[in-house]
């Protein structure tokens, strides 16, 4: 792969030990302790600049991936309405590798972008769901220790709350899963075109 490609695809896996690390059950006070620091760290805020600006890049990358992806279609196609090319052995064999690495780029740019707009939406969900349990666990608390009158609209702020935890954690647990899904079909699909040509994934230069 080139070098660009190379920087994307090692941003890629970043972004899946991150995913994995937002996603790991941790203690309430450490994860608490963590996403705190992720939002007010001025260093994370550094590099999450630097990220916006390198995701505009793969974007252009990925429309590039596309086009490449959608001229090596165009190609085969002439060739085979020509009967030239594809007879060759030869030809055939680097018109197969051409179109597997302009696919290739464009699964791997596409799930590149794909995955930092996961990660984007699971943060934003988690941090509302450690304030709304923050707020969950304070009502409880003032409900538990206060026996005067008015308890009643307390206790319905608390199921309100609880409402809102179990909604948040339902949106986190399908966006997990829509990731998971995300992960395995590209898999799926690069391993199903790696045996349908024949052609090794790793070990070739573009």
């Amino acid at each position: 792969m080139t070098i660009y490609y190379t920087l994307t695809f090692c941003l890629m896996v970043a972004e899946v030990v991150m995913f994995g690390v937002l996603v790991t059950p941790l203690p309430y006070k450490i994860r608490k302790a963590l996403f705190n620091w992720l939002s007010h760290s001025p260093i994370v805020a550094k590099v999450a600049y630097g990220l916006k600006i390198s995701f505009i890049f793969i974007t252009i990358l990925f429309v590039d991936a596309l086009q490449r992806m959608w001229r090596t279609v165009a190609e085969a196609e002439a060739a085979k309405s020509g009967g030239q090319g594809l007879q060759d052995v030869r030809a055939e064999t680097n018109h197969a590798a051409k179109k597997f690495y302009s696919q290739r780029n464009v699964y791997l740019t596409g799930f590149t972008l794909f995955l930092s707009l996961v990660l984007t939406r699971v943060f934003a969900i988690i941090l509302d769901l450690i304030e709304t349990q923050t707020a969950y666990a304070a009502l409880k608390q003032q409900v538990a220790n206060n026996n005067r009158p008015g308890n009643d609209a307390l206790k319905k702020e608390v199921e309100e709350l609880k409402k809102k935890l179990a909604a948040k954690t339902q949106d986190f647990d399908t966006l997990k899963n829509q990731a998971a899904s995300q992960a395995a079909e590209y898999n799926r699909l690069a391993d199903e075109y790696n045996k349908s040509t024949g052609t090794p994934a790793k070990g070739k230069k573009d």
